[in-house]
């Protein structure tokens, strides 16, 4: 069965490009350009990894990462920031994050933590 990736960033080149790259990798892929659509996806189709963009119009990254947590306490999300704002990534650390992405990142870092975070651990 297919790993299910799902990718949440309020830009879409960015998304794409992911989408794009994952699914040639193998991934299920799902996008959400915001925390509603991340969530409503997260309970309708529980994904293996989540790749989560911190800086997000609306509902910050923090904020889903939270709600997140709550459907799902084992949840596996990989936060992306655009920004150096340290507090932010500790946070979502703190909250269960396996690692982080500063953007521009590069694609074939994103897609070995990929590998290694959405292996289902049986």
């Amino acid at each position: 069965m297919k790993e299910k990736i799902l990718i949440v960033d309020d830009q879409f080149g960015i998304r794409i490009l992911l989408n794009e790259v994952l699914q040639k990798e193998g991934y299920q892929t799902f996008q959400a350009a915001n925390g509603v659509q991340a969530l409503d996806i997260v309970k309708k189709h529980p994904p293996d990894l989540v790749l989560l963009d911190m800086k997000i119009p609306g509902m910050d990254g923090i904020e889903i990462l939270k709600r997140m947590k709550v459907i799902d306490p084992e949840i596996r999300v990989i936060i992306m920031t655009a920004y150096g704002e340290l507090d932010m990534i500790q946070e979502a650390m703190d909250l269960g994050a396996l690692t982080h992405f500063a953007k521009p990142f590069d694609i074939d870092d994103i897609r070995a933590a990929v590998k290694k975070y959405s292996q289902t651990v049986s």
